[in-house]
């Protein structure tokens, strides 16, 4: 039993490490991405299933609190919270369209979408990606293994933060490090650009 908690933090830690220099453009390109659209009065959405739900929520809510520094709000939507909405969506057409649907009724352009799949071929979120296009809404996509069939759908103005590992909750632990840089590095250029609000 020991052995194995131990390999699994050394792996972790191997993981980190590698992860902080094949990620670091992306995460500093969402970072930026995420900062301009709140200058401009826009909004970030963000979306997953199951861990990755979780991790949209984390990210909102840090973002709509408070990260460490103390500050106003900033807007941010998590679209996976919303369970009656959800339920009747699914219920009344498909539960491929429960984001995408949200994406379109909250959604407008320059806004900015965090699409979180480890899998990256989360029909649900492809189809929140698809909306966003459609809308003019920017998307960073949060991924793991080969980045799936989102990685092939992002435009040009998208990014992409690809965790390149097989076991999901490796890639989920890189993805809630990823959530606090976004964090942070969103207040800093906020700070930096006086656009902070308290």
């Amino acid at each position: 039993m020991n052995n194995f908690i131990v390999n699994h933090f050394k792996d972790i830690a191997n993981l980190i490490s590698e992860s902080a220099v094949s990620l670091q453009n992306p995460i500093s390109e969402a970072i930026s991405l995420f900062a301009h659209s709140l200058c401009q009065g826009n909004k970030i959405l963000a979306c997953g299933n199951g861990g990755s739900a979780a991790d949209a929520q984390h990210f909102t809510s840090e973002l709509m609190g408070r990260f460490e520094d103390e500050r106003g709000p900033l807007p941010a939507v998590a679209l996976n919270t919303d369970t009656s909405l959800l339920t009747a969506v699914a219920n009344d057409y498909h539960f491929k369209q429960v984001f995408a649907r949200q994406v379109y009724g909250l959604g407008r352009a320059g806004d900015v979408l965090l699409a979180i799949s480890t899998s990256g071929n989360s029909s649900n979120i492809i189809a929140a990606v698809e909306a966003s296009h459609k809308m003019g809404i920017s998307v960073v996509g949060l991924t793991g293994r080969d980045g799936g069939l989102l990685s092939k759908i992002l435009l040009p103005n998208d990014i992409l933060i690809n965790v390149s590992h097989a076991r999901t909750a490796f890639v989920q632990e890189i993805h809630s490090i990823v959530i606090h840089c976004l964090c942070e590095g969103i207040d800093n250029y906020l700070a930096r650009h006086n656009q902070l609000k308290y």
